[in-house]
């Protein structure tokens, strides 16, 4: 598990979500979708008007090439 602030960009070593029902449904959709779909490793999952966003992907450490660099060495390094 990797955790990152793309606001600070840094690397988070725990966090706090606060998700209402449909939230988490939609959530589990895309966990579900990922899961099921190789060719969909990320989503975001935003609030109503946009102004706060979750994006979620799926990484394998042998394949990292759908990655930037800062997100390659957050993955290898964990930093």
């Amino acid at each position: 598990m990797r955790i990152f602030s793309d606001e600070d960009n840094k690397k988070l070593d725990e966090v706090s979500l606060f998700l209402t029902k449909d939230e988490a449904r939609q959530l589990q959709g895309y966990i579900e979708e990922m899961l099921d779909n190789s060719e969909n490793h990320h989503f975001h999952l935003s609030t109503d008007d946009f102004q706060k966003e979750i994006t979620i992907c799926l990484y394998d450490q042998s394949q990292l090439e759908g990655f930037n660099s800062r997100v390659r060495k957050l993955i290898i390094e964990d930093k």
